[in-house]
């Protein structure tokens, strides 16, 4: 007669050579827990909220459902502040629709994990995660990063003649409406303050804003105005001049030291209903075949081994990386760089 013991290891052996058969990466398998698979199998559904767009959305619960076919995946997306301000609304009437969630904005991961919404989960994906791209006790993991460096308009500016640092920005050459900001792009006074204190920060933003930039609104739609030639540089996120730059644009881009770094973090559900099913699309998207999904998408991804193209978009840089415990009140940061921007 066969033990418990036996028939349990009959039973996971079985739901290995399935997933095998349906062509899941052994490797992947392997780091699967059989026992969140088989209780993920009985949740059968997962929500997902994230800020990430509507098709890469689509195409990453796509990918996760042909691993795992007994789970049926969805998706909302939204802007960080919408899907922020959903989730608090829920949590007011005491509800929680979602499983897992990918957020931008780390003051709003922060509220997350004040407000115990977030559950810490250790996937075992997140030892090939740098020590400053994730929590120590395990409530987020950076899944991607957002860097802010300089682009430039190849046509109008030679490499050589780049600013190399943020005070080279302020040689008088580049003042009158030759340098983009961003209206509300605020994370990089608060990254600037954690790297170099509050009042050094605010001093040297106060001595761009004196250079007359051109103020405007959104990384992508400064990118095209600097591709199109309206102004010679832009401080932006660096892949996203990336981009431009590999659909043929005359453009490029170089990291200005501390190069600021926002991240999209990714957090399991307090109140999940379908907690397993959540834990394995945590690992899913941390994985190496989750990373390389990212990386399709022109994503900076945070895996090692898993390299942005190029990969200088993460590497060979002093940084500092915008954590969630060291966050700062929204508004007030965002009140602070209109008014040294004299942005009404």
């Amino acid at each position: 007669m066969r033990t418990v013991h036996e028939f349990r290891s009959l039973k996971a052996t079985g739901l290995f050579l399935w997933m095998v058969l349906l062509g899941v990466p052994t490797s992947f398998v392997s780091a699967a827990d059989s026992k969140v698979i088989e209780a993920a199998k009985k949740e059968g559904e997962l929500g997902w909220w994230s800020t990430i767009a509507q098709d890469q959305s689509q195409k990453i619960i796509e990918e996760f459902m042909k691993l795992y076919p007994f789970i049926k995946a969805t998706y909302w997306r939204s802007g960080s502040v919408g899907l922020h301000n959903k989730i608090m609304i829920e949590a007011r009437a005491g509800l929680s629709s979602w499983d897992v969630v990918s957020q931008t904005a780390p003051e709003f991961i922060a509220e997350l994990k004040q407000r115990k919404l977030i559950a810490a989960f250790n996937s075992s994906e997140r030892r090939h995660f740098s020590t400053d791209l994730k929590d120590k006790d395990g409530y987020w993991t950076g899944t991607y990063a957002l860097p802010t460096g300089l682009g430039f308009n190849t046509q109008q500016v030679k490499r050589d003649e780049v600013p190399k640092n943020y005070q080279e920005l302020l040689n008088p050459k580049w003042k009158g409406k030759r340098i983009s900001v961003d209206d509300e792009s605020y994370e990089l006074l608060v990254g600037l303050m954690q790297a170099w204190g509050r009042g050094a920060a605010i001093e040297y933003l106060k001595k761009v804003a004196a250079q007359e930039p051109m103020i405007g609104r959104g990384n992508t739609q400064r990118t095209q105005l600097l591709a199109a030639g309206e102004f010679p540089l832009a401080i932006a996120y660096t892949h996203t001049v990336e981009w431009s730059k590999s659909q043929g644009n005359s453009v490029d881009w170089v990291n200005l030291e501390p190069v600021v770094i926002k991240f999209d973090g990714i957090m399991l559900g307090a109140k999940a209903a379908h907690p397993n099913a959540a834990k394995l699309f945590i690992d899913f998207i941390l994985s190496q075949a989750g990373q390389e999904l990212l990386q399709s998408f022109s994503r900076v991804t945070l895996r090692e081994g898993v390299e942005p193209n190029p990969p200088r978009l993460i590497k060979g840089f002093k940084r500092v990386v915008l954590h969630p415990e060291k966050a700062q009140d929204a508004q007030e940061s965002l009140k602070l760089y209109r008014e040294i921007f004299g942005v009404p």
